[in-house]
């Protein structure tokens, strides 16, 4: 059995993970979610990498993984306490004292998801159901409503604080139907930050509520 943790990203709610915790479980693994405080304009991401490392607690060789913004906070994590193996998905990689805030020029990642709309024939106008919601099972979407939360713009102008990439084995997964960070803009992202390749998953931005099987899945293939 191994130890899975799950970040999520901007509003900080755990019940993102809730699909891919209950995958994990069922294949006999421990799944811990984290709930953060993304919607408190005292937290930013230091509470957020304190969330996290308590979550991780006294589990050792744990398979962190964090989606979007979270991918600010995992790397703070990992210089905090021992992870075996991090799992980007969907994630903004960032350089050691970026701010999320500096991420989208840095990255260009604004022209990126306006290049990939006309390509896609979809509005460029940033709306929910276009950029997050297009895939995710209705009766899914409906129930995330509940969870919803604002992400306080605190984090947005705080540092990821490390001073270089951890150590740690890192594994960048990408949906292959990703429309807010489109699969070749985080290709391009991860080759220039880390040097490696992003691997195409299914799904959009919200995979693990849209295609929460194949993900899990993965994961769980990183361990061997």
């Amino acid at each position: 059995m191994s130890v899975f943790v799950l970040v999520p990203g901007a509003g900080g709610s755990a019940w993102f993970w809730h699909r891919v915790v209950s995958e994990l479980r069922t294949r006999g693994h421990e799944a811990v979610a984290v709930d953060l405080p993304g919607a408190d304009e005292s937290a930013g991401l230091p509470e957020y990498t304190d969330a996290v490392v308590a979550a991780i607690g006294d589990h050792r060789g744990v398979v962190l993984v964090a989606q979007s913004m979270g991918g600010f906070t995992a790397p703070m994590a990992c210089a905090r306490v021992p992870v075996g193996r991090l799992v980007l998905v969907n994630a903004m990689v960032p350089l050691p004292g970026e701010t999320p805030g500096q991420w989208w020029g840095n990255t260009g990642s604004e022209p990126a998801r306006l290049a990939a709309a006309e390509a896609g024939g979809y509005g460029t106008e940033f709306d929910l159901d276009t950029y997050f919601l297009h895939d995710v099972p209705a009766e899914v979407a409906a129930a995330g409503a509940d969870h919803q939360q604002p992400e306080a713009d605190i984090a947005f102008s705080q540092p990821c604080d490390i001073r270089a990439w951890p150590d740690v084995t890192t594994h960048v997964l990408a949906g292959a139907e990703d429309r807010f960070f489109p699969l070749e803009f985080q290709r391009r992202v991860a080759h220039e930050r880390l040097g490696i390749k992003a691997e195409a998953i299914p799904g959009g931005h919200l995979a693990a509520l849209s295609h929460p099987a194949p993900l899990a899945g993965r994961l769980i293939e990183y361990l061997s």
